[in-house]
């Protein structure tokens, strides 16, 4: 009998939620993604180091030897995420997510320039727009960045996504794919309320499966991606839906399970259903942000968390570089 995992591969792109490109070898997935939790997560193990070391090394160089540490430090940030982007290309068949600097979350000129970096990086290696998702935080902000680079020709990936207002937003702005975080928003009822939550009762299950029968049953072509997932039976409830992006924790779970897995998103019922649409300007983005108190505080906090990943990353490579010179100071 297949497993689970084959089982949902079956019906849903499965993706790899993760830095760890020995993991993206192992479960082979179609795309994977990264965060900034998980890209400094990565750059702290020991088989990373010569990536790490290599993008120092040219940040150096690019910066010029009368640069600080931190200088340096900071221009290699900024390639950092797509250096191991690149890496993963090398091993999956389709996209990769490499995500703007979340500390931009809330201003779209600012957000649309990293994205025109992040995607001549890649360019620069010889990879094309459709191998690549920019990700972007769903604030009002980042959707209207998104809108613009999607003209363009540039796909995105709208993180941090709780709340129905977003993904409305991030539709009407024809963004690629959206990526909603179940786990998280189980993580805030059971917070709120005491109880705990499981199979089809789970506010994050819930939450994907009104954005998916919204979007199918309107033609929206906009992708639903579940992500952020604290069990399987989060995963198997939302089976059918167009991506989900696990951890490796999780795929060998499913790898592991036998068992007949159902389909529980799909579309074509979802074409079926009774649903009023919601149209979407920034006031009622803003309305409906602010009733929300889950999305509201979700948001918030994921990205204050994302960016204070990003400052502790730029204190490893700043660490890390002093490290790497200091044989070439002894000299």
């Amino acid at each position: 009998m297949a497993t689970i995992l084959e089982q949902l591969r079956g019906m849903t792109t499965v993706v790899a939620d993760t830095g760890d490109i020995n993991s993206i070898k192992q479960f082979k997935p179609t795309d994977s993604t990264t965060n900034p939790s998980l890209i400094q997560a990565a750059a702290g193990m020991p088989e990373y180091q010569p990536i790490v070391d290599g993008v120092l090394q040219q940040a150096r160089k690019d910066a010029g030897s009368s640069a600080s540490d931190e200088e340096v430090a900071a221009l290699a940030f900024k390639t950092l995420a797509v250096a191991f982007g690149k890496k993963i290309l090398d091993i999956v068949p389709g996209r990769v997510s490499t995500e703007v600097d979340a500390r931009l979350s809330y201003d779209t000129e600012k957000t649309i320039a990293a994205a025109h970096d992040i995607i001549a990086q890649y360019h620069a290696a010889g990879i094309s727009n459709d191998r690549v998702l920019i990700k972007i935080a769903s604030t009002w902000e980042g959707i209207k960045a998104a809108e613009v680079l999607e003209k363009e020709g540039i796909h995105c990936n709208l993180t941090l996504l709780f709340g129905l207002h977003q993904a409305i937003a991030c539709a009407e702005a024809k963004v690629t794919l959206i990526s909603p975080f179940v786990g998280r928003i189980l993580d805030w009822y059971k917070k709120d309320t005491g109880k705990d939550y499981t199979g089809a009762d789970d506010p994050g299950v819930q939450s994907v499966t009104t954005i998916f029968n919204y979007y199918k049953h309107f033609g929206y072509k906009t992708q639903v991606m579940g992500a952020s997932f604290r069990n399987t039976g989060e995963i198997k409830e939302l089976a059918g839906s167009d991506l989900l992006t696990i951890a490796p924790k999780l795929l060998a779970e499913l790898e592991a399970e036998q068992g007949t897995l159902d389909k529980k998103l799909d579309a074509e019922k979802a074409k079926t259903l009774s649903i009023e649409k919601i149209p979407m300007d920034k006031a009622t983005f803003d309305k409906m942000h602010a009733t929300d108190r889950m999305a509201h505080d979700k948001l918030k906090e994921g990205i204050e968390g994302f960016s204070k990943a990003l400052e502790e990353l730029e204190k490893t490579l700043a660490k890390r570089l002093s490290e790497i010179s200091e044989p070439a100071v002894a000299k």
